[in-house]
C-alpha cells in the first residue's frame, strides 16, 4: 500500500522537475541568443563607424542617403497636410451624368459638349437646370442654352471688356441686387446662380419688349443699332439646339430677324430771328427714350 501511494507523488515530482528544467533551458537559450545578437550588432555598428571614419566618400554617401530619406518623409507629411481628404467636395461640383437625363436633354448635352469642347457632365447639369427654370419662367430652355452658347461658350468664368460676367454675361455691377439671394455679387461666377440671374434678366427684357427678338436686343444692350447681328446669332443657335432636342435634321436655313426700328435723336430746333417786340415760342429738341434694357450690357 505504501509503494502504491508513493507512486503518483513521485510521478508528479518528476513532471514538475522536467518542466522546471525545460523552462530554465529555454530562458538560458533566449538569453544566450539575445546576448550574442546584441554583441554581434554592436560589433557590426563599431565596424561601420570605423569604416565611415576611414572612408570620407562612404560617409558622404551615407549622409546623402539619410538626408534624402528625411526629406522624403517631410514632403510626405506636408502633402498629407496640404491635400487633406475632403469627401464633401463633390457637393460643390456642377455636374450630372447626361445618360441619367431624359433623352431630349441628353441629346442636347452631348451635342453641345462636342461642339463647344466642354465636358458633358457639367453641361448635363446646365441643360437640366435650363429645362427646369425654363418651365417656371415660361421660356424655351433651348433659347436659354443658345444665349449661354453665344455669350460665353459655356465658360462660367468669362468676362467681357465692359464687365459682363459668367455664363449669361450679365453686368454684375448693374444687377448686384439680384445676386443678394445667392450670397453676394461673387455668385456671378457660380454657374447655377449666374444662370438663374441671367434668365431673370432675359425674362424681364422679353416682357418689356413684347417679343423674343426685342427682348434679345434689350438683353445685349443694343442702343444705337437694331441688334440684328446678335438676334440672328442667338436665334440660329436656338433653332439648331431645338432640332437636336427633338431629334430632327439640322435646319440649314434660319430666318433672319426683322429689323427693329431705332429711335434716333431729333435734330435741335433753331429758332428764327425775331423782330423787335415780338416773342416766339420754340419747342426744345425731343428727348430720345433709351430702351429699358440698355443697362444690361452697355
Amino acid at each position: 500500500m505504501t509503494a502504491n501511494n508513493a507512486s503518483p507523488h513521485q510521478s508528479t515530482s518528476r513532471a514538475v522537475a522536467s518542466l522546471k528544467t525545460a523552462l530554465r533551458d529555454t530562458y538560458q537559450g533566449f538569453f544566450d541568443i539575445t546576448h550574442n545578437s546584441l554583441a554581434l550588432l554592436g560589433t557590426l555598428l563599431a565596424v561601420a563607424l570605423i569604416t565611415l571614419s576611414a572612408r570620407a566618400d562612404l560617409r558622404q554617401n551615407a549622409e546623402q542617403q539619410l538626408l534624402g530619406w528625411l526629406l522624403e518623409r517631410q514632403e510626405a507629411l506636408a502633402e498629407d497636410t496640404v491635400y487633406a481628404a475632403e469627401p464633401s467636395a463633390i457637393d460643390r461640383v456642377t455636374a450630372a451624368l447626361p445618360a441619367a437625363l431624359p433623352k431630349e436633354q441628353a441629346n442636347v448635352a452631348y451635342w453641345l459638349s462636342r461642339k463647344y469642347r466642354v465636358a458633358a457632365e457639367p453641361l448635363g447639369a446646365l441643360v437640366a437646370e435650363a429645362y427646369e427654370i425654363g418651365a417656371r419662367a415660361n421660356l424655351d430652355p433651348t433659347l436659354i442654352l443658345a444665349v449661354m452658347a453665344v455669350e460665353s461658350r459655356f465658360n462660367p468664368f468669362a468676362q467681357s471688356p465692359v464687365g459682363a460676367q459668367g455664363l449669361m454675361q450679365v453686368l454684375t455691377r448693374v444687377h448686384t441686387e439680384k445676386y443678394e439671394d445667392f450670397g453676394g455679387h461673387l455668385a456671378a461666377f457660380d454657374p447655377m446662380s449666374n444662370l438663374r440671374v441671367g434668365v431673370r434678366v432675359l425674362q424681364d427684357c422679353i416682357k418689356r419688349a413684347g417679343s423674343v427678338e426685342g427682348g434679345l436686343r434689350l438683353y445685349v444692350g443694343a442702343v444705337s443699332t437694331d441688334g440684328s447681328w446678335y438676334i440672328n446669332k442667338v436665334m440660329s443657335e436656338h433653332l439648331r439646339i431645338q432640332s437636336v432636342a427633338k431629334g430632327k435634321p439640322m435646319q440649314r436655313y434660319v430666318p433672319q430677324a426683322r429689323p427693329i426700328p431705332v429711335v434716333a435723336p431729333a435734330a435741335p430746333v433753331v429758332p428764327a430771328p425775331s423782330k423787335p417786340g415780338t416773342e416766339l415760342e420754340a419747342e426744345g429738341p425731343a428727348q430720345p427714350s433709351l430702351p429699358a434694357g440698355s443697362l444690361t450690357r452697355s
